[in-house]
């Protein structure tokens, strides 16, 4: 194979010439088991026909459309999204070309929203310090995420962040039945120090993905923030790119909580994998406020592709038809019950934890004391190529402060031996970069 000039920065990077079902394969014709779905993109599995068909067609006949303007592909998924899949009171959405976009046009929404109220002293956006929410600017600002901010910091806006609500490592000790209470009066906290009526919205994963390995609060965690932005009148947002459309084993992942946000976004489950696409989704009053003022949200040229769009109805059908989010409910459960058999004794493995068909490992030095291994071991990074040597490919997760979490995000069409395929090599891949 020749040298080629990509990617960017990385060192060597596999040939995959194809993709089926659950695997990919190699050019020297290897079968890895996608056990996380690429960048826990992929839910109704690779090579789907009528997926691939609804693709080609929507693009020899309306290759490229400015997204205002309406295309059957278009048409046909947001009738899909309203009939199954957005939650009651959100109605408005603004279609974009990937996760990132959706984030960033979020924050706009939210920036215009507050000036439609004639409240133009609200310019902070509130994270947390384990998070990422994209790859632009104004969304790397708002991330925790300290590697992916590594040589920008100097030119960075600067975000409040909050602790992550991280119920293993909670300062009162680990799993405390206080947790919830602990990290929302932190979170008030910052909101105090920095003044309420600065903030103009909240941004959060409901189970924190890559950055923290799936990271599950708990469970008055999420009404309690929601009190909490209430009471100050912060908007929150909810950031399902990655928790979005199944994955969590329900439509979306704030659902496992009684609370509703005032926006959510959208994105990688939404298209499956097969098309760039995201989307932001707000409640009316939102999109009617902004309507009141003037206020116009620009489109990104590729936003609302026709043939991503077509490609979206197609694979957003295929999970109703097909009940895919119930599978991932189950399934999830096979996983995490063979994570929690392979690991609950694990000298370095702190914990599994997760919903539905996302689930994830955090790796450490010492399980007692959850002291991580150095930086420089690159653990995570060793365990998902020891994990390829058996055929198996995992994620490999955190911030580079916080490290070593293994994120599990198949398929939702995997089967029950795939799941188990998964624990065993992640056990064996961990023992052999552990030392065990």
């Amino acid at each position: 194979m020749s040298t080629l000039n990509w990617p960017f920065s990385q060192d060597a990077a596999l040939n995959i010439v194809k993709a089926e079902g659950a695997h990919l394969f190699t050019e020297t014709g290897q079968a890895v088991l996608d056990a996380a779905g690429g960048a826990v993109v992929t839910n109704v599995g690779h090579g789907r026909q009528r997926v691939v068909e609804a693709l080609a067609k929507a693009t020899a006949e309306t290759t490229y459309v400015v997204p205002p303007w309406i295309t059957p592909g278009r048409q046909a998924m947001v009738e899909a999204l309203e009939r199954d899949w957005l939650p009651e009171g959100i109605s408005r959405m603004h279609i974009t070309s990937g996760g990132s976009e959706a984030v960033e046009s979020a924050v706009k929404l939210v920036f215009m929203h507050h000036a439609a109220q004639g409240d133009l002293g609200r310019r902070k956006i509130l994270s947390r310090d384990i998070s990422y929410h994209g790859a632009t600017f104004t969304t790397t600002a708002i991330s925790g995420h300290w590697a992916r901010r590594q040589g920008l910091e100097q030119a960075l806006p600067d975000h409040p962040k909050a602790p992550t609500a991280h119920p293993l490592r909670c300062p009162l000790g680990a799993h405390h039945p206080q947790a919830g209470d602990h990290y929302v009066e932190a979170m008030a906290e910052v909101i105090e120090r920095e003044g309420p009526d600065s903030i103009a919205a909240l941004i959060v994963e409901p189970i924190t993905g890559a950055s923290g390995g799936a990271i599950v609060p708990p469970e008055d965690y999420w009404p309690k923030v929601r009190d909490l932005c209430d009471e100050h009148g912060i908007l929150l947002v909810f950031d399902e790119v990655m928790t979005g459309f199944g994955r969590t084993g329900l439509p979306f992942g704030h659902q496992h909580w009684p609370v509703t946000p005032d926006l959510l976004v959208g994105g990688k489950g939404m298209a499956g994998g097969y098309a760039p696409l995201g989307g932001v989704f707000t409640t009316e009053a939102i999109g009617a406020s902004i309507d009141a003022a003037g206020y116009s949200l620009m489109f990104h040229t590729f936003g609302a592709h026709p043939g991503a769009c077509a490609a979206a109805a197609e694979v957003l059908a295929i999970m109703v038809e097909e009940d895919l989010v119930k599978r991932a409910r189950q399934l999830g459960e096979r996983l995490a019950t063979r994570l929690q058999e392979a690991f609950s004794n694990h000298p370095h493995v702190a914990e599994s934890r997760g919903r539905g068909l996302l689930q994830g490992i955090e790796i450490v030095a010492d399980r007692s004391t959850l002291a991580p291994f150095p930086k420089a071991d690159q653990i995570a990074a060793r365990v998902v190529k020891a994990a390829l040597d058996r055929g198996v490919f995992f994620y490999a997760g955190g911030t580079g402060e916080f490290r070593d979490v293994i994120l599990l995000g198949p398929p939702f069409i995997v089967t029950e031996g795939d799941i188990d395929t998964m624990a065993a090599v992640l056990r064996e891949a961990v023992d052999e970069v552990a030392g065990c």
